[in-house]
């Protein structure tokens, strides 16, 4: 009985376990079925995207980028095809063992391996980084046949940038380089303002500029990225082509500049540091923009070695500076045209009211000295301009409110953004009651003095323009007051339809003036080329011309002492000025020439505009650029 008894307990807790078995295997079987449908009816078409995505690869395609030219189709920025051989660090165990084991392969520089550790720092690791540029086919062919032995590394085709003329217009140009983290911040910005995906059309892109024009105009230059579906198995091989969009090549800029005079004036230059900007006046074109010493942006593009930095950012010309855009200079004696214009249109003088020049203006217990010793004798306004008069300015300085110098001035652009295409433009100082109050801390020093405008009246004092500003403040004159935009960007050429878009429209805005001043004061500005202090620049010219020689000093000369060139350091001699305009009376070209440490004007500046002006005008070279200087006398009468 007892055995009965045990044989139904275990029958009984085996029809349990069994029922326990059958319900736990109904269980899974029934959440099988429910992940099935889940996954073949519910979230269908969600899994068959993903499916898709993995086997399908999205690869953008980076566009053209636009090319530049001068006004003439001479080009001076364009894209050339060459391979690179690139590592992409996250996949490399040892960077430095690749690097070294690559060598043996392919031989890379020194000078390679900084620019790589420098472009290191400032790309992702996931992206490809050039170890070499521009291989040559033996060099392709060698790494080929021992890839196997580099994951990680690959020989790409790039679209590579190029700066044909070298250094010639580099800081209009500008140049381009590798996209870095601060770059796609700046995108990131813009999209966030302008409400446009920009981070999207740059996937795929590689470089963006960094600065001048290719910078300015980057959204033009850029293009528009397109992409290609590609087919790839799992190991991510690509099979096959789906469908492609093409991507749209950057539009292309057409400068204004005349490169030809651009480079004949850089030659003109020599080694000597300065600027010329050159203007014509009847529509803002800029024909030239010269800032010398210059550098080459080639070097930029993929990325500079450290040995090339160095020398651009410590040489002691600074030639990454651009001086006609961010170099700031008293004007010297190239202001008196205005400041006598300003005396004609507020009623301070008339052209025919004269003044004695002994040499000297006393004001109050201190005596302002003219450069010509003993002075004019009897000078009008005409003569004031030819001759470059220092007294003369003094005395109309003292007669004339600051305000009034200001308020006359500030529509020529002196002290104002001009807004030329371009970044980093400086203001300078053009100055007023209010400048000085924001301009200094203590009380005392916010206060303007009657003396401070006498300094004033000759260019120097507080003045401080860009070479930029006196461009276009002569342009402007040249053209009877009519303000014209300055530009670089002629035209932007649809790479798509050919089709060219002007720039800038037409005028900016006219200031009031009576054609009879400003007839005068280009007369008297006619003078100074042909009887004045520019006369030895400009003898045998085939036509006429306006202009005006300044020299700006960079320290201050004690009362009883004279200026003696001969005893100064070459750094702390004069700036040397020069604008001019021609032909007189109908100007095509207007400019402003800035020497530093030039001396006077009349002998650095002036011959440079004469160069210019003649192969502008002319379509030659007449005149040697150096052979004016040895015939002006070390002292001249009227040295500015």
């Amino acid at each position: 009985m007892t055995e009965f008894k045990d044989t139904q307990r275990e029958l009984y807790f085996f029809r349990l376990r069994l029922i326990a078995g059958m319900l736990f295997v109904l269980i899974c079987f029934g959440l099988l079925v429910v992940r099935y449908l889940t996954l073949q009816i519910v979230r269908h078409d969600n899994y068959a995207a993903r499916a898709d995505e993995n086997r399908i690869s999205l690869v953008p395609i980076a566009p053209n980028r636009g090319i530049v030219t001068d006004r003439n189709g001479v080009v001076l920025a364009r894209n050339y095809s060459a391979y690179t051989l690139e590592i992409t660090p996250s996949k490399v165990a040892n960077l430095d063992a690749t690097i070294e084991a690559l060598g043996e392969v392919i031989p890379i520089e020194s000078r390679d391996r900084r620019r790589f550790r420098k472009l290191l720092e400032e790309t992702k690791t996931f992206e490809g980084i050039p170890i070499r540029t521009r291989l040559t086919e033996e060099e392709i062919a060698r790494f080929v046949g021992q890839r196997y032995r580099f994951p990680g590394v690959e020989v790409q085709a790039r679209l590579f940038r190029q700066y044909p003329l070298g250094d010639s217009a580099a800081h209009v140009i500008g140049y381009i380089g590798r996209v870095s983290d601060k770059d796609l911040d700046r995108l990131e910005e813009r999209e966030e303002q302008e409400g446009v995906d920009l981070l999207t059309n740059y996937q795929g892109t590689d470089y963006i500029g960094k600065d001048g024009l290719e910078k300015k105009y980057e959204p033009q230059l850029h293009g528009t990225t397109g992409v290609e579906e590609v087919e790839v198995t799992a190991s991510g091989r690509a099979v096959r082509t789906l469908s492609r969009t093409p991507a749209l090549s950057g539009d292309n800029l057409v400068l204004s500049i005349d490169i030809k005079l651009q480079q004949l004036v850089e030659e003109a230059f020599g080694d000597r540091r300065g600027a010329l900007v050159a203007i014509e006046p009847a529509s803002g074109d800029i024909l030239a923009f010269v800032s010398r010493p210059s550098f080459d942006p080639n070097l930029f593009v993929e990325g500079i070695d450290a040995e090339n930095w160095r020398a651009l950012n410590e040489s002691i010309d600074k030639p990454l500076i651009n001086r006609p855009l961010a170099g700031t200079y008293p004007p010297g004696s190239t202001f008196k045209p205005y400041l006598a214009l300003a005396a004609l249109e507020n009623g301070k003088r008339t052209p025919q009211q004269t003044i004695f020049d002994p040499g000297y203006f006393n004001f109050g217990a201190h005596r302002f000295r003219d450069d010509k010793e003993g002075g004019h004798g009897t000078v009008d306004m005409y003569k004031s301009i030819v001759a470059s008069c220092d007294t003369y300015y003094y005395m109309l300085a003292a007669d004339m409110p600051i305000d009034m110098i200001s308020s006359f001035l500030k529509p020529f652009g002196f002290g104002q953004i001009t807004g030329i295409d371009l970044e980093g433009e400086r203001r300078g100082v053009l100055p007023s009651t209010e400048w000085k109050k924001a301009a200094f801390r203590k009380p005392e020093q916010k206060r303007w003095f009657p003396g401070d405008t006498i300094s004033i009246g000759i260019g120097q004092g507080y003045n401080a323009y860009t070479p930029l500003q006196l461009a276009h403040a002569v342009a402007t004159l040249a053209n009877d007051g009519v303000v014209m935009k300055p530009h670089l960007v002629k035209e932007i050429e649809s790479a798509r339809t050919g089709e060219r878009t002007p720039t800038v429209p037409g005028e900016s805005f006219r200031i009031p003036l009576q054609q009879k001043n400003v007839d005068f004061i280009r007369s008297a500005m006619v003078g100074v080329n042909t009887g004045g202090t520019g006369a030895t620049a400009f003898r045998g010219a085939p036509y006429t011309s306006g202009g005006k020689t300044g020299t700006a000093q960079l320290f201050q000369i004690k009362e009883n002492e004279k200026y003696k060139d001969a005893k100064v350091g070459a750094r702390l001699k004069d700036h040397a000025w020069f604008i001019a305009f021609a032909p007189a009376d109908h100007p095509k070209i207007a400019l402003a020439v800035l020497v530093e440490n030039g001396g006077f004007g009349a002998a650095s500046a002036a011959p440079i505009a004469r160069r210019a002006i003649d192969y502008y005008l002319l379509g030659q070279v007449p005149v040697d650029p150096k052979k004016p200087v040895d015939e002006v006398p070390d002292s001249p009468e009227e040295p500015d």
